[in-house]
């Protein structure tokens, strides 16, 4: 239930805050005083978009902060799916900079604003005077149905089983298209992997030919240098190593006069082992290396192919092409197996509709065994409330049957039920849909009949009346209310009325009023007393200065 409601900075709202009581709360108040004003600002914590232009004041951001107590409407589940901290006593903030920028938290923590509407669709259900064009929708009366029917789980096996269907039947069509394609082009991409599988290629091979052409290319310089650089080290009269063995043989005869003198010795002749060890690699090299013609040909029409690959492909390496060579192995196989596939989902979707089917019937058998009570329920609730006369059938017919566009051979979102409400309000009439028989004083009756009945069967926190009960009067006027009380021993409901007899029935009555006091007008609301409520209602039983009579009436109605 919504226990504490906070407004600042909204509209004509300056700073307000209300706490509701659980069971029947009125709101009354004069035309334009800023009732809807305060839904406005409480639709805004259930995620409605935000306009800055309706801010008090431009200079100031907008916070409207609710407070819920949720503890007995088993939503845990909800917190854990969304990663939010659940608490009994539930924060829901909404805050509006005067730039439009919104942020929403759930106790403190941010949320987006569609994680709000879906916590706010599960805490509150606004119904106003605009609203009764709902029941003529088709989702809202299957709605209806099902919760009668209360077959949730049920229901959710059928959704959730549904879905995965639907993402099935889409793949099959991806694999067909993708099938047809690949047989398409079967001819092509064997070509082009023919080709690539015959170049035999490998991922490092290119680097490899480059740097033996290279080497190719330029083998008398390197033969030539490798040569100088041997005759240097060991082959010329001067030669580096024959230096270095005289240097060793004079350190020798030192050695006896100077322990440190050996070690270098001993170093240099370390030296001089590394360095013929490098001189016979130089001469190996330099015997290894010719200039071989017919080997730097063979090099170049190996590299030729790769780079006439990479360029028909217009790719930059021989992995490049690899991978190319991979995917085309898979269309091919696509090609040639992709039938197999299609098949075995195919008899795996027949399997699965199959089991879609035989909920459906389930579905369908427990919304046929409801109808019954819905329609002796709400026809039962309209007699109460002066229309003893209506008449409500509600027809079930297979979606396949009902005109609407299925493509999932008569099955939906919620079966293969398509649900209708037909109604009369008066003896002799024929049935036809509600918007084209009701007024509206009988069509907001009627959804209140349809919301009575359906609050028994759901667990929702809390319902708010919106001037539902424009077109009615008097005596009719007195049932409504009795309605609204009943409803209010199973949740909490709100309620704004101009109705004396409805104002008369709630537990809590609150007023609301303009402020003009100060240069700025401001909404304003206050908690009736007992004497407080007499007068309020004498007022709107006879006008601003209530007789005794009036004030007798008054008090008659609150006992």
């Amino acid at each position: 239930m919504l226990q504490k409601l906070s407004i600042s900075n909204y509209a004509l709202i300056d700073n307000l805050e209300i706490s509701f009581d659980k069971g029947l709360n009125i709101l009354t108040g004069e035309t334009g005083a800023g009732k809807s004003i305060i839904l406005g600002a409480l639709s805004l914590i259930l995620g409605q978009r935000a306009e800055s232009r309706y801010f008090f004041n431009q200079q100031k951001k907008c916070v409207i902060e609710g407070t819920f107590k949720i503890g007995s409407f088993h939503l845990k589940d909800f917190f854990e799916d969304n990663d939010l901290d659940y608490e009994a006593e539930t924060v829901l903030r909404r805050e509006i900079s005067a730039d439009g920028k919104s942020r929403a938290f759930v106790n403190d923590t941010p949320v987006n604003l569609n994680s709000l509407k879906l916590l706010g669709e599960r805490l509150i259900d606004i119904h106003s005077q605009h609203a009764t064009m709902e029941i003529n929708d088709p989702a809202f009366q299957l709605l209806v149905v099902d919760s009668v029917a209360k077959h949730p789980e049920l229901l959710s096996e059928y959704q959730t089983k549904f879905r995965a269907y639907k993402k099935s039947t889409a793949k099959l069509q991806q694999l067909i298209e993708e099938s047809d394609k690949a047989k398409a082009d079967l001819d092509y991409y064997q070509f082009q992997f023919d080709e690539l599988e015959k170049a035999g290629l490998s991922a490092d091979e290119q680097e490899q030919l480059e740097q033996e052409l290279y080497a190719l290319n330029n083998a008398e310089e390197i033969k030539r240098n490798l040569l100088g650089a041997n005759y240097l080290m060991q082959d010329s009269d001067a030669a580096a190593l024959i230096q270095l063995k005289d240097a060793a043989s004079q350190l020798g005869a030192l050695t006896k006069f100077n322990p440190q003198i050996e070690e270098l010795q001993e170093r240099l002749n370390s030296s001089i082992i590394e360095l013929k060890d490098i001189a016979a690699e130089i001469e190996n090299i330099e015997q290894r290396t010719t200039t071989d013609e017919a080997r730097a040909a063979e090099v170049n029409e190996r590299l030729s192919i790769i780079y006439n690959l990479q360029k028909k492909h217009r790719l930059n390496s021989n992995q490049e092409l690899l991978d190319l060579q991979e995917e085309l192995s898979g269309k091919i196989q696509q090609a040639v197996f992709g039938d197999e596939a299609i098949e075995k989902l195919q008899q795996q979707l027949a399997a699965d509709k199959a089991a879609l089917e035989q909920l459906a019937r389930e579905l369908s058998a427990n919304r046929q065994k409801a109808i019954p009570a819905i329609e002796a329920d709400v026809l039962g609730t309209l007699a109460e409330m002066g229309m003893s006369n209506s008449a409500l059938k509600i027809e079930l017919t297979p979606l396949s049957e009902s005109g609407r566009n299925i493509s999932f051979g008569g099955l939906g979102d919620n079966g293969s039920d398509a649900v209708r409400f037909l109604f009369s309000a008066n003896k002799g009439h024929a049935l036809a849909e509600m918007s084209k028989v009701a007024s509206g004083g009988e069509l907001s009756r009627l959804m209140l009949s349809i919301k009575s009945l359906t609050a028994k069967n759901t667990a929702l926190p809390t319902i708010i009346f919106d001037e539902i009960d424009t077109g009615v009067s008097g005596e009719v006027a007195h049932k409504v209310g009795q309605i609204m009380e009943q409803l209010a021993d199973n949740l909490q409901v709100i309620t704004i009325t101009h109705l004396p007899q409805i104002a008369s029935k709630g537990q809590s009555h609150y007023f609301v009023y303009k402020d003009d006091d100060s240069d700025t007008t401001r909404t304003r609301i206050k908690q009736l007393s007992k004497d407080e409520r007499v007068l309020e209602l004498a007022k709107m039983l006879s006008g601003d200065n209530p007789g005794e009579s009036a004030l007798q009436n008054a008090r008659e109605l609150l006992a």
